[in-house]
């Protein structure tokens, strides 16, 4: 293990700076100092803490600018994308400084007469928690904000390709009057051994992790072994469907935004468009031209408007699927090809005549493409919708509001956006069902993820 993780740039390949590659040793340091810190932090008074999460918050939006374009730098995505995810990842900061306040608990007499039930919520410990390059900024506020409202303290291990947004999240934290110890951040590259180690330390009583469902179920096996409390925030494989009612421009601006929202690169990104028979063509031709119409290049280049990937190895990945679906009888409609101006970006493509069950539609492509199947049967479609391992969100178009509470209410997944191609909100539990994970993230149900509950059974 070398000393330092070099960033790379995705739009030109090169470094922008270089980080501490933490051993073993300093991750497990970093836990002690969380360790150490959680008393004093957990009596901290609530509005206390509620207050240091606001001033976070305030600081975020004031330095929105500079935060979003160390996103660009080492993310890639473009600097609209950037500013929109700040505001996004400030405001779980704002949400549960308001949370914090409002940690209930219950008192009531027990249904005999013969005593009284006292229960009350207690922070659960030290948080390991893990997040993704997708999503610097929000994926961190996500877990942090909940976490230190509730009163535990964090250990926050960033994704070695895009360690400096979590490294700035933290100063900013420390100038907003977080105490020392509270938050930790360590980047180990590789990752696996720090974080068993970590798990396997005795002093990590929740992890919160969002990422692949590969790496989510290696983790909590190793989680299980100390029966260590978990989130997981797993992988997806968005369907989207347009009813054969649906408003065709209303559905191309959900499915640009469901898509190509981080160029592809969401959980929560539409992965299999179902398009039924009757508006296939119309659909077709005018989402085709939307996406033909993004210009790819650097993130920081204002007339960009669809940035690289993350890295070689991910526009490696992308490129493969496509080839693989092309093979298999698949059409490109507009891009289809690895791009080498940004390094590593991917052409914004379409595929159509794409089969029901072929391998692209089996797994999320975390990329700028587009897979369109055609359906005439809602029944069928429904059944190839849920025929899939994942079930984090779906999406589906339709003007008659009967019908698209019947097929929200049939998806096998945690949220379903209904005439609208975004569904992530602070103030709503973000999750999903089967392999895309466990718990929710926002809203109250986001802070209840950090609670333990106690229940004292008393005479007095």
């Amino acid at each position: 293990m070398t000393n330092q993780i070099e960033v790379l740039n995705p739009a030109t390949g090169l470094s922008i700076g270089s980080v501490h590659n933490s051993s073993i040793a300093e991750c497990l340091q970093a836990v002690d100092a969380a360790h150490d810190a959680f008393e004093s932090w957990k009596n901290t008074a609530p509005r206390v803490r509620a207050e240091i999460l606001r001033k976070a918050f305030e600081i975020m939006i004031a330095e929105q600018e500079d935060l979003a374009r160390t996103i660009t730098r080492e993310m890639g995505k473009v600097l609209s994308d950037a500013r929109a995810e700040v505001a996004y990842a400030a405001e779980f900061f704002r949400w549960f400084s308001e949370e914090a306040v409002r940690i209930e608990g219950d008192y009531r007499r027990a249904p005999s007469g013969a005593n009284w039930l006292l229960v009350s919520r207690q922070p659960v410990g030290v948080a390991l928690l893990a997040t993704p390059w997708n999503f610097p900024a929000a994926m961190a506020t996500r877990k942090i904000g909940p976490a230190l409202a509730a009163g535990c303290t964090v250990v926050l291990k960033p994704a070695h390709d895009t360690p400096l947004t979590a490294l700035a999240i933290a100063n900013i934290l420390q100038r907003a009057g977080v105490p020392s110890g509270v938050v930790n951040v360590v980047v180990a590259d590789p990752p696996g051994p720090a974080v068993e180690a970590m798990l396997n330390s005795g002093k990590v009583r929740k992890l919160s992790f969002t990422g692949s469902t590969r790496v989510g179920s290696l983790l909590l096996a190793q989680a299980a072994e100390r029966v260590i409390n978990c989130s997981m925030e797993l992988g997806g494989n968005a369907p989207l469907i347009v009813c054969a009612d649906a408003d065709i421009d209303v559905a191309v601006e959900g499915a640009m935004l469901a898509k190509m929202r981080n160029g592809g690169a969401a959980c929560t990104a539409a992965n299999r468009f179902y398009i039924h028979d009757n508006v296939l063509s119309e659909f077709t031709e005018k989402f085709t031209a939307r996406m033909a119409a993004l210009k790819l290049g650097d993130g920081l280049d204002p007339s960009t408007t669809l940035g690289p990937l993350v890295s070689r190895a991910q526009q490696q990945r992308v490129s493969d699927a496509v080839a693989g679906a092309v093979s298999r009888g698949a059409k490109v409609l507009t891009g289809g090809a690895v791009s080498t101006e940004p390094a590593f970006g991917y052409q914004a493509t379409v595929l159509s005549n794409v089969s029901p069950h072929d391998e692209i539609l089996q797994d999320e492509i975390f990329g700028p493409v587009a897979a369109l199947v055609s359906y005439s049967d809602e029944q069928e479609m429904l059944s190839l919708a849920n025929n899939v391992d994942h079930g984090l969100v779906g999406y589906v178009f339709t003007k008659d509001a009967a019908r698209g509470m019947r097929i929200a209410e049939k998806l096998e997944t945690g949220m379903v956006g209904f005439n609208r191609g975004l569904v992530s909100d602070p103030a709503a539990p973000f999750g999903g069902v089967k392999a895309s994970g466990i718990g929710r993230e926002g809203g109250h149900e986001g802070l209840l993820a950090f609670l333990e509950t106690k229940y004292v059974a008393g005479n007095w």
